[in-house]
């Protein structure tokens, strides 16, 4: 008897057959891209969009009426070989903002810029486009008053204290994505000052991919999933962004920085932050600085290992917002030094060989020092996520007497992006009036209606002049705190879409980042180039990638080919030789201890007195002690319990800068596979709790220090880990190796524990 066919079932292979039909057969391996092999040379010669991939289909065609058109799928997709304005117009250039000649500043006139980034600005609804994912906090920001002789601004006066809400983010994820992706982070500071309001919004690299603003929505479009699959999430290690950075070289520099450990911070609080653009300062006699703004964490800058990136954003992908959240609640409240590198304001704005209006260059620091100039304490959490951290609205054109912009490209172009991408997203104009954006200094701006208008406006001639309204608003003066614009001349020239030539070298300085860093540091970078580019499809990306790395240096693109599996080409360019800058690196200094986090670890029973021991001493320390033990609760009886704030089911290694082993915890009843999936039977028979050695291994792994006082050195022992090993402390009480722990944690890791080949 012939079995009956399910109907549905019987459909869909009749679909699939079309499908087979008409497309060809499938992919041997998933995951391509596109529909077709990718070139390693940029293609040139003009043709059409490439058709759908085979198991690609766009909707039927009907009409806004639900009327089928029949009209085929590529009749209603975009056409034609050649790049065009939305209205049809052909395009000879995207890569370049109109100006006012190759230095000049950018031209209001340019209707392909304004026209590419506002479409870009309105892209989500209402979420940001990027940086979507983020947390923030309200702090004080007190000024020392040595930036008194380069500006006027107030609020940089000695002595002056400025409120400040400050927001740290991601730049591709949604959001919610997981906090500790390898991306770029934001680092946006608004300052109310008695001025107005003052939004400092840069990275925590000094960086940026590009360097015009019209070319912002196209590195965007790379970094975020592709558009078809949605897919990956949250991460560069994908063929489009690798596409478009190895096409477009002066990428180069921010990304080495991102492929380095500055792409997964330990915290937000060990993240330095950088205005990124050189700024113009004007002080009280009109003279005027260029600037470059730095924001260095008291706490040292700070990474985690890339397996401990992994772990994190699975064990908790919020690790970075409860961070900060917990420490400002615990009260280690986090300090940043507000710095500058001062430049003189000459006409080529060039510093020892530097273009200071190239995005993509920084200044060593021992070229200019960074001039400490006040002191940001961030002390209280938002009281509800939507109404600040999600509505707070920044801006690089809110800006105070005395600072003022310069004509690099990529600042121009957000001066006219930040504010129209926050009328889509926040419903109209007036988002300067929600409770988190408002100004801490009177308002008369002759501006009226609009959606979400909750001013109650009085007078009846909102325009100048006037006399109904006996002529106010008048117009203020210098003398009367005016903002002024420094009246820098503009050099006669023609309008041209281009760039000065000093923006053509795209590796100089990222070769210069690479030489910067300890041997440690180039294993994780020459590790981390290696994972994103082998989740690329495209062995074409692939090796142009390889070509990029060639021009930085011969040993890192050998090493990454060979993970690779392909061969090292030669340079393309000379090699430059700058002398390394030691400020880039992230080892070889030690840092404050404040709100560090030690687990302490105990069997729940026996050696509570060595517990409280090593609690005080954490706290003493001005570290945060969390105790884990086999299950919640309080621990001991009588006037001095100790409360429980992890257990071996909900502790991992990843949470904790320290781990202190006050015993050795048998394996607790819940030790077993069927409940946690983090034990095993090999590791129980040790007579040690399995996760307490899997807590262990993956700090030692991680480059995290460890202490055992009492029956603590037998967890070591079982381990597999010397006593005298590096990162190691072992002692007779809990004080005695907390000392030794101290010591440890201000280098941040033992990072003798990692012998690189680099």
């Amino acid at each position: 008897m012939s079995e009956k066919k399910n109907p549905v079932s019987a459909a869909a292979e009749k679909i699939a057959d079309k499908v087979r039909d008409t497309v060809g057969p499938h992919n041997e391996i998933p995951g391509a891209p596109g529909p077709e092999p990718a070139q390693v040379d940029e293609p040139t010669k003009p043709r059409g969009p490439l058709p759908p991939k085979h198991d690609q289909s766009g909707p039927d065609t009907f009409s806004p009426t639900g009327q089928p058109t029949g009209t085929p799928q590529d009749k209603v997709a975009q056409g034609g070989a050649y790049l065009t304005t939305a209205q049809g117009a052909r395009l000879y250039d995207t890569d370049h903002s109109l100006k006012a000649g190759p230095r000049g500043p950018v031209l209001l006139q340019d209707h392909h810029l304004r026209e590419k980034i506002t479409h870009f600005d309105h892209e989500r609804i209402p979420e940001r486009v990027v940086h979507a994912r983020g947390a923030a906090a309200h702090g004080v920001f007190r000024a020392y008053g040595a930036a008194a002789g380069i500006t006027k601004a107030a609020f940089l006066a000695e002595g002056a204290e400025t409120p400040v809400f400050v927001r740290f983010s991601t730049v591709l994820g949604s959001r919610g994505s997981a906090d500790t992706v390898r991306d770029t982070r934001g680092f946006a500071t608004k300052f109310y000052t008695d001025e107005g309001v003052f939004d400092l919004v840069g990275n925590n690299i000094p960086v940026f991919f590009i360097q015009d603003a019209i070319k912002f929505p196209d590195i965007i479009h790379a970094g975020k999933p592709h558009p078809d699959r949605e897919i990956p999430q949250a991460q560069s290690a994908h063929d489009t962004f690798w596409d478009f950075v190895t096409l477009h070289t002066e990428a180069t520099h921010h990304t080495l920085w991102n492929m380095s450990d500055r792409g997964i911070p330990r915290s937000y609080r060990m993240m330095e932050g950088f205005g990124v653009h050189t700024f113009r300062l004007v002080n009280a006699e009109g003279a005027t600085t260029l600037v470059k703004f730095h924001w260095k964490p008291k706490l040292g800058v700070h990474s985690q290992v890339w397996e401990e990136a992994q772990i994190t954003g699975g064990v908790d992908p919020d690790f970075h917002r409860r961070d900060l959240a917990d420490a400002i609640e615990a009260g280690a409240f986090p300090q940043w030094e507000l710095g500058v590198q001062t430049f003189p304001d000459t006409e080529d704005q060039m510093f020892e060989g530097i273009d200071l209006l190239d995005p993509t260059k920084i200044v060593p620091e021992e070229l200019a020092l960074v001039r400490p100039i006040g002191l940001m304490t961030l002390n209280a959490n938002p009281s509800n996520y939507f109404a600040e951290t999600e509505q707070v609205a920044f801006h690089v054109g809110h800006l105070v007497p005395g600072i003022d912009v310069t004509n690099d490209p990529l600042m121009q172009g957000r001066l006219f992006s930040y504010i129209d991408t926050q009328i889509t997203r926040l419903g109209g104009p007036n988002f300067a009036q929600l409770p988190i954006n408002r100004t801490h200094a009177p308002v008369n701006d002759m501006l009226r209606d609009g959606m979400h208008q909750t001013a109650v406006h009085r007078g009846v001639a909102p325009y100048r002049p006037n006399s109904l309204d006996g002529g106010c608003p008048f117009t203020a003066g210098a003398d009367t705190g005016a903002y002024i614009e420094v009246p820098a001349e503009v050099a006669e020239s023609r309008k041209v879409r281009d760039a000065a030539e000093s923006f053509d070298d795209h590796f100089s300085q990222p070769r210069l980042f690479w030489l910067s860093m300890t041997p440690t540091e180039r294993e994780h970078i020459a590790a981390a180039y290696t994972f994103e580019l082998g989740k690329c499809w495209e062995d074409a990306v692939k090796e142009r990638g390889l070509k990029a790395l060639a021009n930085i240096d011969p040993e890192l693109c050998a090493r990454v080919a060979e993970g690779l599996g392909l061969p090292a080409p030669e340079a393309t360019v000379p090699l430059a030789s700058p002398r390394p800058s030691p400020a880039l690196s992230q080892l070889g200094r030690t840092w404050p201890v404040d709100g560090r986090v030690v687990g302490i670890v105990t069997d729940g029973e026996t050696g509570l007195d060595a517990v409280r021991e090593a609690r005080g001493a954490v706290l003493s320390a001005g570290m945060v002690p969390l105790v884990i033990a086999p299950s919640g609760g309080k621990l001991g009886s009588g006037s001095a319990p100790v409360t429980v704030q992890r257990t071996f089911a909900t502790a991992r290694s990843i949470e904790f800068d320290a781990i202190v082993l006050a015993g050795a915890p048998a394996p607790a009843p819940d030790a077993y596979g069927a409940r946690d999936a983090k034990t095993d039977d090999a590791a129980t028979a040790t007579g040690v709790d399995p996760r307490v050695l899997l807590l262990v291994t993956e700090a030692f792994r991680h480059g995290k220090a460890i202490g055992a006082c009492g029956d603590g050195a037998t967890v070591l022992e079982k381990a597999g880990l010397a006593t005298d090993a590096p990162g190691v402390v072992a002692g007779a009480s809990a004080a005695t190796v907390l000392d030794g722990l101290t010591g440890l944690l201000a280098g941040h890791r033992a990072w003798d524990r990692f012998t690189p080949a680099l």
